[in-house]
């Protein structure tokens, strides 16, 4: 896995895209390196949250995504976008050897450990293990993200806050709480 020209084709399209209809408060973008592996994290409100990210990060960003949308007529647009296909029917050890690769060649990969777009009233579902479980593997820091707000047309709605990077150590489930605890907080106004 390496980045793409259909991604640098598309990030101008996709940022001007933001900008226009669901124009967002990007907060803590530096925490984002310019170089290195990195692995962002954070919650999933909306089909719209990984096309945000797309416009908002100065990184190619390769995001797991659904298996399915690497059939018909999506199939060209993730591939073409990096994606790393993820069976959310098992535990998929080939998407988690995916972004591993690509952590290890100092790529930037994008996961939202909610598994799905979080329909539900509680601020974030339970978190997968395989963010933190990346990052353990790969020897890789994290930086969280939190999305808040509604994405409504031509409106200033959303906020995306990217958080300083954490080291990721050698006990995973209590790393995935605080992951999930952290952003919940930042969702709820506890921290």
């Amino acid at each position: 896995m390496t980045d793409t020209k259909f991604y640098k084709i598309v990030k101008p399209l996709v940022k001007i895209y933001i900008k226009l209809f669901y124009p967002s408060q990007v907060i803590g973008l530096d925490n984002i390196p310019k170089e290195g592996r990195i692995l962002l994290a954070g919650n999933h409100t909306k089909w719209l949250d990984p096309v945000l990210i797309v416009g908002v990060v100065n990184r190619q960003v390769h995001f797991l995504a659904k298996d399915e949308l690497f059939h018909g007529m999506t199939k060209g647009i993730v591939k073409g976008m990096g994606c790393i296909p993820v069976n959310r029917k098992i535990h998929d050890k080939d998407a988690l050897h995916g972004a591993i690769e690509c952590l290890d060649k100092d790529l930037c990969v994008g996961i939202f450990p909610e598994g799905t777009i979080n329909r539900t009233n509680d601020p974030v579902m339970p978190f997968k293990i395989g963010a933190v479980k990346a990052c353990s593997d790969s020897n890789s820091k994290l930086v969280p993200f939190v999305i808040k707000g509604k994405y409504k047309l031509f409106r200033k709605n959303v906020t995306i806050e990217f958080l300083k990077p954490i080291t990721i150590g050698d006990d995973l489930e209590k790393d995935n709480e605080i992951l999930m605890n952290l952003i919940s907080n930042k969702l709820t106004g506890g921290e």
